[in-house]
């Protein structure tokens, strides 16, 4: 414990401070990239989550004695990497997260028995409402949605009923396109009986109407979409094309613009056809009539036996006037024929496609010699009309449509890379998250590198560099060890080891010994000789050693100090 004590005192306090923050600050500073680099991984368990799903999941989590981490005010919940999977699980099990709004959960927390048929009624408008609003939150760039459904009561005795309608509003990532608009409109209105799409309202968080559900019919919806319609028949094209175009000239290689022009005319027609040589018998029907009549004629003539009384039965039986007779016959058939007929009624709609007009710009070859060059050649004539006959095909080429198509050849700005050797697949094919890895590494690496550069290596020096007062110290006892004091007494050792009590001169040097030991003191100012000089000469070393060393052993840490203020200044 002394020599601890000593040492501290020695040290000082200046020293002792800089080695306590030295210490401290390695001490915080790798405890810190231990805990960084042994943290456990987090990954979004859910995001977008309304308040009421989030405090619902903390409360699971919270009785699972699950870390967790909330960020985005409680929008994303972060829980560890490995147990990510079997909480989803778990919490759907629970039913959660409940997406904000009430499904036909609803049912299950409800007491059938105790609820009228009104309750029943909002409940289930309210359950319908949620799950409509949860399957529209599946869809991309949708963040959030609200449904609102207007079913009207179904009345007796009534002929015209009101149709039912429905309002839509979104919270979105970035701007929803027309389709996404229209497939939102046609799932609800699959959900709900009787409500048809152009009654469906569509908004978004801004106020802005994305849909108007006034109950337009379908041919405003079809004007509606002409310009989508043109895009879409644009991009069908130029794709058809161009798969078959780079097949042939390489991928890259070509480029493709088509301008469709569509009928906006929506055409009603219809056509009634006979066909006379396709007629057939459906009924006959046959009339015969005979008639015979017989006609007497009276003898009207004036004569004078005519005049005597039943003058005509004195005739014997002759006929009194001429007699006629009749006979006739007809025949009457009439024959119905069923002749057949086409009824054709021909609806064509909007958005037909009334004439195409396709560019291909197609690039030329390219060879590349041994040094890497490349040159251009451009591709002959033949080979450029089947490739318009392919794109023709494609197309849907049409002549009497007046349709247009041009292929041309020219040299691209920008010239295809020169291949190289792709890379095997081995043990230095990083994923992204071990290139996240390692960037952490390189940063906590550089840091360490700073911290010991600026902040230790300073310090280090300032608990190495010598005491001034130590070393001040350490010289005046050296010189007085080896100067000693006038007048005073000294402990030398003599050629056989033993030690002899010598005096200090005058001059502060050891008198000299004579061969019996003893010391010769001057006499009458006489000069001592050669070899007396000699022997108190090497007499004084051999004291001067013997005191340094009891010096160096009594005072180590002066010593060292002395020691290396010596090397230094030597350096």
């Amino acid at each position: 414990m002394n020599g601890v004590a000593s040492l501290l005192k020695s040290l000082g306090p200046g020293r002792l401070a800089a080695m306590g923050a030295v210490a401290l600050g390695l001490v915080g500073f790798f405890a810190y990239i231990i805990l960084r680099f042994n943290e456990v991984a987090q990954v979004p368990l859910y995001t977008g989550l309304t308040m009421e799903d989030t405090a619902a999941i903390t409360q699971e989590l919270d009785g699972q004695n699950v870390q967790y981490t909330l960020k985005d005010n409680g929008a994303i919940i972060l829980v560890p990497d490995a147990d990510v999977l079997k909480l989803r699980m778990q919490l759907a099990e629970q039913g959660l997260p409940a997406g904000g709004g009430v499904g036909y959960e609803i049912f299950d927390k409800t007491d059938a028995l105790g609820t009228t048929s009104f309750v029943q009624s909002v409940n289930a408008l309210r359950a319908l409402e949620g799950e409509l609003a949860r399957t529209i939150r599946t869809i991309r760039r949708v963040d959030q949605a609200r449904v609102h459904l207007v079913l009207p009561e179904k009345q007796l005795f009534r002929k015209d009923a009101q149709k039912p309608t429905a309002s839509i509003v979104l919270k979105t990532r970035g701007e929803l396109d027309p389709g996404q608009i229209r497939a939102i409109q046609h799932l609800v209105a699959s959900a709900v009986p009787g409500l048809e799409p152009s009654r469906i309202s569509v908004v978004d968080e801004t106020g802005r109407l994305l849909a108007q559900g006034s109950g337009e019919d379908d041919t405003a919806y079809m004007a509606s979409t002409v310009d989508e319609r043109a895009s879409s028949v644009q991009r069908q094209v130029e794709e058809r094309v161009r798969d078959i175009v780079e097949s042939v000239v390489g991928a890259g290689r070509v480029r493709v613009r088509v301008a469709a022009e569509l009928d906006l005319n929506r055409v009603t027609q219809t056509q009634d056809t006979f066909d006379p040589n396709g007629q057939v018998v459906r009924s006959t029907q046959t009339r015969e009539d005979k008639s015979a009549s017989q006609d007497n004629q009276p003898n009207d003539q004036v004569t004078a036996g005519n005049q005597v009384p039943n003058a005509n039965a004195n005739q014997n039986g002759q006929a009194a006037g001429a007699q006629s007779n009749q006979n006739a016959a007809a025949t009457e058939e009439t024959v119905n024929y069923e002749i057949s007929k086409t009824t054709r009624t021909q609806v064509t709609e909007i958005g037909g496609i009334k004439r195409l007009s396709v560019a291909v710009l197609v690039d030329g070859r390219y060879a590349t010699d041994a040094a890497g060059t490349q040159t251009y050649t451009p591709r002959p004539q033949p080979e450029l009309d089947q490739i318009s006959a392919l794109v023709r095909t494609a197309m849907g080429f049409d002549q009497n449509r007046g349709d247009q198509l041009q292929v041309v050849n020219l040299q691209f700005a920008d010239g295809p890379a020169v291949p190289t050797d792709a890379a095997a697949t081995g043990l230095f094919d990083f994923t992204k998250d071990d290139l996240v890895r390692f960037a952490e590494m390189g940063v906590m690496l550089v840091l360490t590198l700073l911290v010991l550069l600026f902040a230790v290596r300073p310090l280090i020096r300032r608990i190495v560099a010598p005491d001034p007062s130590a070393e001040e110290s350490a010289q005046a006892a050296a010189q007085a060890v080896i100067a000693g004091t006038p007048g005073s007494t000294t402990i030398i050792v003599g050629p056989n080891g033993q030690q002899i009590p010598v005096q200090i001169g005058a001059d502060g040097k050891p008198l000299p010994v004579l061969i019996d030991g003893t010391t010769e003191q001057p006499q009458g100012g006489g000069v001592p000789t050669r070899l007396e000089e000699a022997r108190a000469a090497g007499a004084a070393q051999m004291d001067q050693l013997r005191r340094v060393g009891d010096l160096v052993s009594e005072n180590p840490n002066e010593a060292a100090i002395l020691i290396r203020t010596w090397l230094s200044e030597a350096a």
